[in-house]
């Protein structure tokens, strides 16, 4: 195992061009499995030697310590990839992951904002300053084209198109897709960059210079639109669960509520499973219910 892992890792990073995020929840999930065995069993064995009774056990600890059955599901998934990876390598003659079943999830509707709340926070920057407009231009963008903060703060200038309102758009997976930009994100965008300052060395990249910078004119963080996200969402007096994710969401369901088809939907989220889409046919049709009882004269 101590061997294994590094290597898993290492092949994670180089071939299968895995992104930092996705190699650092492989590690910790990986290291919380030696770190558990190292107590409960007293020793880190060979990869070849772990079972799937061992495996259950610890499953099973995971559920007493109250993990939430999607990280569970999760952790599983990493053990089962890493021991396709020890079997190719001749570390492990089969793979003892392979038996366990995830825990039955619990799939919660995520919470949505109405079109009046979505107008409220998109209206909460004030923008007569760089920061003001940049936050402003963030917010538009993310609803605009219903994007993960991963994906706006990745936005560099050559992946704008302004002209022909799209963007080019790095997603999970280093997958790429082309999103659709709205007059109002547009807007925002052009207004913010008349004021952007952004660091020399920022500005040398060229195509490649971050669209938002922060105030040092560096690069945004994902942590860094979380905390300006929290403040609007105080300002705006919404929901104090609205999350960025809570943009996509709500930019997920509004368009099915307005008609449009899941599948395109699906591709403007860049899912790529349909399953994963349809979490947000079940909550337009949650809303529809709430229009009908309060609508129809005898849903009562």
């Amino acid at each position: 195992m101590r061997t294994g892992i590094p290597l898993f890792l290492r092949y994670l990073a180089t071939e299968r061009n895995a992104s930092d995020l996705t190699i650092k929840a492989y590690r910790e999930d990986l290291i919380g499995l030696t770190d558990w065995l190292g107590q409960a069993v007293g020793k880190v064995p060979r990869a070849d030697e772990l079972t799937p009774q061992t495996l259950r056990q610890f499953q099973s600890a995971l559920q007493e310590a109250g993990y939430a059955r999607a990280t569970i599901a999760r952790k599983l998934a990493s053990l089962r990839s890493f021991y396709r990876f020890a079997q190719r390598q001749g570390l492990a003659n089969s793979n003892p992951a392979k038996p366990l079943r995830n825990p039955r999830r619990q799939r919660k509707l995520p919470l949505v904002l109405s079109t009046e709340e979505i107008g409220r926070l998109l209206a909460a920057p004030a923008t007569l300053d760089e920061p003001g407009r940049r936050d402003r231009a963030i917010l538009e963008t993310i609803y605009s084209a219903g994007l993960r903060v991963s994906e706006v703060v990745a936005l560099c200038d050559g992946d704008l198109d302004l002209d022909e309102q799209i963007m080019r758009v790095r997603g999970k997976g280093r997958k790429e897709r082309i999103s659709p930009l709205g007059s109002f994100a547009i807007e925002a965008i052009l207004r913010y960059i008349e004021l952007r300052q952004r660091h020399p060395k920022e500005q040398a990249q060229g195509r490649q210079a971050a669209v938002f910078v922060n105030r040092f004119g560096n690069r945004l963080t994902t942590r860094s639109v979380a905390r300006m996200l929290e403040k609007y969402i105080a300002i705006a007096g919404l929901d104090t669960r609205t999350s960025p994710h809570t943009l996509r969401h709500s930019f997920a369901t509004h368009l099915l509520d307005a008609g449009a088809d899941i599948r395109s939907v699906q591709e403007l989220l860049g899912h790529k499973s349909l399953a994963t889409t349809q979490i947000y046919t079940h909550v337009s049709t949650a809303n529809l219910r709430v229009i009908y009882e309060r609508a129809h004269p005898r849903a009562h």
